[in-house]
């Protein structure tokens, strides 16, 4: 017997012989050249005219679901990636290995007695207990009514979507069906995944970052034989759980950008879970303060949007939020980068035993390293990109490629001792913090962090007022429900809004309807946040403090319209990189040149990317829009191997 395979990898289906009977979707180990390489067979097929090897051993006689063979198939099409590509998301590293099993029950990559998420949450209740309030009940109802297999739940923060979640996915159960419960990440989602252990004990399989391969490969086996239904939660890569009868499938803050993945291949983890739903005749229900503004405008089109606009708690109150204007420096006379409204409020919080989060999306110390003398900007080597001044190391690190040096003394260009620094990041105002403040007890959150001092580390003590005053970039805007937070402070709330990007704007106004919704969420009787920027008048910082995301809707998806942006036309990103610049320019010249002719795209003038420069080359690149996706993929399918592609991109920078 002959059956196509399609192994791991790069490489698309393959023909093998067999003398057992396979069955479609079964795991098995087929060589290729000297290797041995697992896949899946995908076809029986008639005797080629060819010679073949055979299977070399069927590694699980239980066939992968059927929903994942298509899903695997939609991606290859969706994305233009190489179906062993697409194969190679469902299978884990090392699933050809025999792995010992464990001999209790672990939460792998946790220890039970020192987990840093919180034993009881506001959503805690009596095993099996799931109280909702009339407004949820009412989205609930609303949820199950609408027909559209996507359902996008636009709650509030602090609407309490987390009971929702629970109680559909214990009427799933009741059911016999399994769900996938997708979390940004893991480490910031603590409270929320606890919610589901605590209901749902040992149904509830975990997958993160911290686990082994050996750890992935034990769970993948767990999923794939059991014969009960579970529930799987995890970050995107959760989605590709294989599990029998899947009934639903919730993403969480589905307007992150972790849902999309940048590295090959290529996806987004909302597009395919869409798929995969109406393939396994399951439901799917993202859910978000801030909707991704493509994905609200097509949920309204299809009436699959349910408001959950009320407050779950009674206590909950609407934070008192005030803009100062940056340019104004009346209000920074005792501190540059802290106004005075704001450093008062640190004070009263420290008097009170109240925390106070201070937020600015920037690591390290300065962004800008200049010569007083000649005007020389010190730029990475490799990246032609302004390095930041770590002041705590004395360093200068390339934040796009890691390179790292001491500071010099003098300009390297024309020898003056003359160099100042400019700007400033969360490193800068943790030191301003303790000078100002030096019995606070202050912490410090954000990609510099070393292992153990990160937020999920930490986390029970912060929750338990251990820590005064938090510093952070987006770690500490998300997810977060402090009891004893009471302050919110943004450095600099313009921060990001002249980045030539699409995406600037939808990404500002989420990040502020985040960090602003810290605040006020019932556990106190006071919340303030102060909006510290340089352009108090624009609208997005406006629409942002008054929580007013359907005005900010309206205002963008105009703009979108205007431009021929995402969802009225499909976008691509073309990239190429060459070591020599010349040749790289000619190449993306030719290219342009020849989607030009397709009177169906518009196609853009070839662009230095925005890292044009690195230790790779030089890099250029070309944006192709279309209102047609067959458009898109039939310019972009047939190109040589040198340009990479991106559909969909998430921004174009």
């Amino acid at each position: 017997m002959f059956y196509e395979v399609i192994p791991e990898g790069k490489v698309e289906a393959l023909t093998y012989s067999s003398d057992d009977s396979l069955f479609l979707g079964q795991i098995v180990l087929a060589p290729i050249g000297k290797r041995k390489v697992p896949g899946v067979v995908v076809k029986k097929v008639a005797q080629p005219d060819f010679k073949t090897r055979a299977v070399l051993k069927v590694l699980y006689s239980k066939p992968l679901p059927k929903h994942l063979l298509r899903t695997a198939e939609f991606i290859h099409d969706y994305y233009l990636v190489p179906t062993g590509q697409a194969i190679s998301l469902i299978l884990p590293n090392g699933v050809e290995k025999q792995r010992r099993k464990p001999k209790t029950e672990q939460v792998f990559g946790f220890q039970k007695d020192d987990m840093s998420f919180p034993t009881k949450t506001e959503h805690t209740q009596k095993q099996g207990e799931i109280r909702l309030n009339q407004a949820q009940k009412k989205a609930l109802k609303s949820l199950y009514m609408t027909h559209s297999a996507t359902k996008l739940l636009f709650g509030i923060t602090g609407s309490g979507k987390t009971n929702i979640y629970v109680r559909m996915a214990a009427d799933a159960l009741s059911e016999q069906k399994s769900t996938i419960l997708l979390v940004p990440e893991i480490a910031l989602t603590g409270q929320l995944v606890r919610v589901f252990e605590e209901y749902f004990g040992k149904k509830v399989i975990l997958i993160h970052s911290r686990q082994t391969e050996a750890e992935r490969h034990i769970l993948f086996e767990r999923i794939l034989r059991s014969d009960e239904p579970l529930i799987v939660v995890g970050p995107r890569s959760a989605l590709f759980a294989p599990l029998d009868n899947l009934g639903l499938i919730i993403i969480d803050e589905e307007h992150e950008s972790s849902y999309h993945q940048e590295n090959t291949p290529k996806y987004s983890a909302i597009r395919v879970a869409s798929f995969m739903a109406k393939a396994a005749g399951a439901s799917l229900i993202l859910g978000s303060a801030t909707p991704d503004v493509s994905d609200y405008y097509i949920a309204s089109k299809q009436g699959a949007v349910i408001h959950l606009s009320e407050k779950a708690k009674k206590s909950a109150i609407k934070p008192k939020i005030r803009i100062i204007d940056f340019k104004n420096r009346d209000s920074f006379r005792k501190n540059r980068y802290f106004s005075g409204a704001l450093l008062e409020a640190i004070e009263r919080n420290l008097d009170t035993k109240h925390q106070t989060l201070i937020f600015h999306n920037r690591r390290g110390s300065s962004p800008l390293t200049i010569c007083e003398g000649c005007g020389e900007e010190l730029l990475c080597p490799n990246c032609f990109l302004p390095l930041t001044l770590h002041a705590d190391t004395y360093e200068l690190v390339c934040h796009t490629c890691g390179y790292t040096c001491r500071v010099p003394s003098n300009c390297p260009k024309c020898s003056s001792p003359g160099l100042i620094h400019k700007g400033f990041g969360t490193k800068l105002l943790e030191s301003e913090l303790k000078k100002l403040f030096p019995t606070a007890r202050i912490r410090r959150f954000d990609a510099d962090n070393k292992k153990g001092e990160g937020l999920d580390a930490v986390y029970s003590e912060v929750r338990d007022g251990e820590v005064d005053l938090l510093i952070g970039t987006q770690t500490v805007a998300k997810g977060l429900d402090l009891p004893r937070l009471a302050t919110v402070g943004v450095v600099q709330a313009d921060a990001g809004l002249n980045l030539p990007d699409f995406m600037a704007e939808e990404r500002v106004f989420q990040l502020l309807t985040q960090v602003i919704g810290r605040v006020g969420r019932g556990h106190l009787d006071m919340a303030e946040v102060f909006i510290q920027t340089f352009r108090p008048d624009h609208p997005v910082i406006n629409l942002a403090v008054n929580e007013d995301y359907l005005g900010f809707y309206d205002y963008l998806i105009s703009q979108r319209k205007r431009a021929g942006f995402p969802p009225f036309k499909f976008v691509a990103k073309i990239e190429i990189t060459m070591k020599t610049e010349a040749i790289v320019l000619k190449k993306i010249q030719n290219l342009t040149a020849i989607l030009s002719r397709d009177k169906r795209l518009i196609v853009s003038p070839p662009m230095p990317a925005f890292h044009e420069h690195t230790s790779r080359g030089y890099t250029w690149q070309t944006i192709v829009r279309a209102r047609s996706r067959k458009a898109l993929i039939e310019a972009c399918s047939g190109l040589d191997q040198s340009f990479k592609v991106t559909l969909d991109p998430m921004g174009l920078l």
